[in-house]
Protein backbone atom coordinates (compact mmCIF):
# COMPACT_ATOMS: atom_id res chain seq x y z
CA UNK A 1 0.00 0.00 0.00
CA UNK A 2 1.44 3.54 -0.87
CA UNK A 3 1.72 6.30 0.89
CA UNK A 4 -0.74 7.82 -1.19
CA UNK A 5 -3.20 4.63 -0.73
CA UNK A 6 -2.53 5.23 3.49
CA UNK A 7 -3.33 9.24 3.38
CA UNK A 8 -6.85 8.45 1.52
CA UNK A 9 -7.23 5.42 3.75
CA UNK A 10 -7.18 7.66 6.72
CA UNK A 11 -9.14 10.07 5.11
CA UNK A 12 -12.09 7.55 4.93
CA UNK A 13 -10.91 6.80 8.47
CA UNK A 14 -11.44 10.43 10.23
CA UNK A 15 -14.53 11.04 8.15
CA UNK A 16 -16.71 8.16 9.50
CA UNK A 17 -14.70 8.46 12.79
CA UNK A 18 -16.01 11.98 12.93
CA UNK A 19 -19.99 11.07 11.73
CA UNK A 20 -19.67 8.90 14.78
CA UNK A 21 -18.58 11.83 16.88
CA UNK A 22 -21.19 13.92 16.09
CA UNK A 23 -24.40 11.50 16.17
CA UNK A 24 -22.55 10.64 19.56
CA UNK A 25 -23.11 14.12 20.55
CA UNK A 26 -26.60 14.85 18.90
CA UNK A 27 -27.47 11.45 20.71
CA UNK A 28 -26.23 12.83 24.13
CA UNK A 29 -27.92 16.41 23.48
CA UNK A 30 -31.75 14.62 23.00
CA UNK A 31 -30.71 12.67 26.26
CA UNK A 32 -30.35 15.74 27.94
CA UNK A 33 -26.46 14.60 28.82
CA UNK A 34 -23.70 16.78 28.54
CA UNK A 35 -20.01 16.07 28.10
CA UNK A 36 -18.84 13.16 29.50
CA UNK A 37 -14.98 11.88 29.81
CA UNK A 38 -15.26 8.85 27.19
CA UNK A 39 -16.62 11.85 24.77
CA UNK A 40 -13.83 14.25 25.17
CA UNK A 41 -11.30 10.81 25.08
CA UNK A 42 -12.90 10.37 22.17
CA UNK A 43 -12.56 13.90 20.86
CA UNK A 44 -8.82 13.57 21.61
CA UNK A 45 -8.69 10.68 19.63
CA UNK A 46 -10.78 12.26 16.86
CA UNK A 47 -7.79 15.36 16.88
CA UNK A 48 -5.13 12.77 17.15
CA UNK A 49 -6.25 10.76 13.75
CA UNK A 50 -6.90 14.28 11.81
CA UNK A 51 -3.46 15.50 13.02
CA UNK A 52 -1.87 12.48 11.48
CA UNK A 53 -3.62 12.91 8.46
CA UNK A 54 -2.29 15.96 7.86
CA UNK A 55 1.13 15.09 8.77
CA UNK A 56 0.94 12.66 5.80
CA UNK A 57 -0.25 14.62 3.55
CA UNK A 58 2.64 17.26 4.12
CA UNK A 59 5.02 14.07 4.01
CA UNK A 60 3.29 13.52 0.74
CA UNK A 61 3.69 17.05 -0.66
CA UNK A 62 7.32 17.12 0.39
CA UNK A 63 7.44 14.44 -1.84
CA UNK A 64 5.99 15.90 -4.57
CA UNK A 65 2.83 14.38 -4.95
CA UNK A 66 0.66 17.65 -4.91
CA UNK A 67 -3.40 18.17 -4.63
CA UNK A 68 -5.62 18.75 -7.63
CA UNK A 69 -6.74 22.25 -6.14
CA UNK A 70 -4.93 24.10 -3.45
CA UNK A 71 -8.24 24.23 -1.69
CA UNK A 72 -7.27 20.82 -0.35
CA UNK A 73 -4.75 22.56 2.01
CA UNK A 74 -7.48 24.94 3.31
CA UNK A 75 -10.24 21.99 3.82
CA UNK A 76 -7.27 19.73 5.56
CA UNK A 77 -6.59 22.92 8.04
CA UNK A 78 -9.83 23.54 9.08
CA UNK A 79 -10.43 20.50 9.44
CA UNK A 80 -7.88 20.25 12.13
CA UNK A 81 -8.98 23.11 13.83
CA UNK A 82 -12.41 22.03 14.41
CA UNK A 83 -12.13 20.52 17.76
CA UNK A 84 -9.74 22.98 19.50
CA UNK A 85 -11.47 25.63 17.74
CA UNK A 86 -14.60 23.98 19.79
CA UNK A 87 -13.35 23.62 23.35
CA UNK A 88 -11.82 27.30 22.78
CA UNK A 89 -15.47 28.91 21.61
CA UNK A 90 -17.28 26.08 24.76
CA UNK A 91 -14.71 27.25 26.88
CA UNK A 92 -14.08 23.18 28.20
CA UNK A 93 -17.93 23.32 29.47
CA UNK A 94 -19.90 20.49 29.72
CA UNK A 95 -23.55 21.73 29.70
CA UNK A 96 -26.22 19.83 27.69
CA UNK A 97 -25.93 22.78 24.80
CA UNK A 98 -22.50 22.34 23.99
CA UNK A 99 -22.78 18.68 22.77
CA UNK A 100 -25.27 20.30 20.11
CA UNK A 101 -22.83 22.75 19.42
CA UNK A 102 -20.27 19.60 19.12
CA UNK A 103 -22.86 17.65 17.42
CA UNK A 104 -23.78 20.12 14.58
CA UNK A 105 -19.86 21.62 14.38
CA UNK A 106 -18.62 17.92 13.66
CA UNK A 107 -20.89 17.21 11.05
CA UNK A 108 -19.77 20.16 9.27
CA UNK A 109 -16.31 18.65 9.54
CA UNK A 110 -17.42 15.90 7.82
CA UNK A 111 -18.75 18.38 4.97
CA UNK A 112 -15.25 19.49 4.98
CA UNK A 113 -13.46 16.01 5.07
CA UNK A 114 -15.51 14.94 2.25
CA UNK A 115 -14.89 17.85 0.21
CA UNK A 116 -10.79 17.76 1.13
CA UNK A 117 -11.22 14.27 -0.50
CA UNK A 118 -12.66 16.14 -3.19
CA UNK A 119 -9.91 18.41 -3.84
CA UNK A 120 -7.10 16.17 -3.16
CA UNK A 121 -7.26 13.68 -6.72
Amino acid sequence: MSLTQVHGALANTVMYYFIILALWGLFRFFRKEGISSNYWGALAIGEILILAQGALGVILWLGGAHPERILHFLYGLIGALVIPGLYLYTRGEERRQVMLVYGISLLIAVALIVRATMTGG
